[in-house]
């Protein structure tokens, strides 16, 4: 795992800086051009999926091209399991990196923090940013600086079985976890379907950190704060949860068993996001009564706030591209209303403009069902560029505490002990 920015890594970083201010397609820094002179090729990675996706991006590049002449795009699809460590790889040889990248949400203070990609603050890119959804948006920040434009997004909530739900004789799903786990109860005695099928991946985790004002550490005070009161709270009502209310887990499998079970009508309601819901139709508790599927923020906790995390891709520029300006008016296009309706409606994504929100565009259930609770709960991860790495020592503790093969502070405190080895100079709060 790294520990801090190598004395490679960091002369990469100068010599980045010194390419970006040098490349002939200006800077950050320099006056913008008028779009109409801006000319070159860029290279553009896409880790949207090759075969539903990708064709959609195609078409907007062709037209982008077409509105731009002098601007060649070079596309390139590259596997979202792959992208990580090539763009690392070729941003730290300064060769062979893109212009513009399809980055995860989840990378970005990552790739900032090593001065990998351009600060668009003032730029082309970065035009309005008020018609952003706020979660999508602070995705983007690191340090006071804004290093992306929020392209597509995702956040958590309750997907429910409404007829479960009323034969249980409850009216609406839960508003607190209190009300989650009571109603669990209620269905499994009503209706012998399970209340819930607990995920045990800890990023799924994160809402239940997040409403009882916890999370994995504080970057303003230096503190890991993942083993502190409120978090003691919070896996205390993942286990209940798990052990009252949760249709019996197989680790090995659970992400699967959680999906079938769920679109089988055997499991009432789930955490989950709107990539599942595609699935989720295609099973007997849903195909052809697409309206039994019902869509709820994630509950509050004792902190008196839904939260979720803020999932998706943000559209990046290298810091040493070499064609600067064409690289921010690619972005600005990908990423405007008229490109993210146009990605809506085929891909059946969440927009991250407020303005993308049309009549055509939440005529899918699903986006419709997801853009209130995106507006509501959603926020980002800690902005650490450690923080993908924090979830391996949170996810196998997490796991210990759920099958009870250790107490929810013990398993707390463990992961604090593992957060400071990849945190150098946090203090656990």
């Amino acid at each position: 795992m790294r520990r801090g920015i190598s004395i490679a890594a960091a002369v990469t970083v100068v010599a980045l800086s010194a390419s970006a201010c040098g490349g002939s397609g200006g800077s950050a820094s320099s006056k913008p051009k008028d779009p109409k002179d801006v000319s070159g090729t860029i290279t553009y990675w896409d880790t949207s999926d090759a075969a539903t996706e990708a064709p959609a991006y195609q078409a907007l590049i062709k037209e982008f091209e077409a509105k731009y002449p002098k601007i060649k795009v070079n596309y390139q699809p590259v596997p979202f399991t792959d992208i990580e460590q090539k763009f690392k790889s070729a941003a730290k040889s300064g060769k062979g990196a893109p212009d513009v990248i399809r980055t995860d949400v989840g990378l970005m203070a990552e790739y900032a923090s090593l001065g990998y990609i351009a600060p668009l603050d003032g730029t082309a890119a970065l035009k309005d940013t008020s018609d952003f959804n706020t979660g999508p948006m602070n995705t983007t920040k690191y340090n006071g600086k804004t290093y992306g434009v929020p392209s597509v997004t995702d956040t958590l909530g309750i997907l429910y079985n409404k007829d479960l739900l009323k034969k249980a004789g409850i009216a609406g799903p839960p508003a607190t976890w209190d009300e989650f786990i009571a109603d669990a109860k209620t269905i499994k005695q009503k209706t012998g379907a399970y209340g819930t099928y607990v995920n045990p991946d800890a990023y799924f985790l994160l809402p239940l950190l997040y409403s009882n004002g916890a999370d994995m550490a504080d970057t303003s005070s230096k503190k890991i704060t993942i083993s502190d009161d409120k978090a003691v709270t919070a896996l205390t009502t993942a286990k209940k949860i798990y052990d009252e209310a949760s249709m019996k887990v197989d680790f090995a499998n659970a992400y699967q068993n959680m999906q079938t079970a769920f679109k089988n009508g055997k499991v009432a309601m789930l955490v989950q996001g709107p990539w599942s819901v595609s699935d989720d139709l295609t099973g007997p508790a849903f195909k052809g009564k697409e309206s039994n599927l019902g869509f709820a923020p994630v509950p509050a906790g004792a902190g008196g706030t839904a939260q979720a995390p803020t999932g998706g891709h943000d559209l990046t520029v290298y810091q040493g591209s070499r064609n600067l300006d064409a690289s921010y008016l690619f972005t600005q296009f990908m990423t405007s209303t008229a490109s993210q309706i146009t990605i809506a409606e085929k891909n059946g994504t969440l927009p991250t403009r407020k303005s993308a929100y049309t009549d055509a565009v939440t005529a899918d259930a699903k986006i419709a069902g997801f853009e209130p609770i995106l507006a509501k709960t959603a926020r980002p991860r800690v902005a650490l560029p450690q923080v993908g790495s924090l979830f391996t020592p949170m996810q196998q503790n997490y796991a210990k505490i759920l099958q009870g093969d250790e107490s929810v502070k013990s398993g707390l405190d463990a992961t604090a002990k593992q957060f400071q080895q990849l945190l150098p100079g946090y203090s656990v709060g």
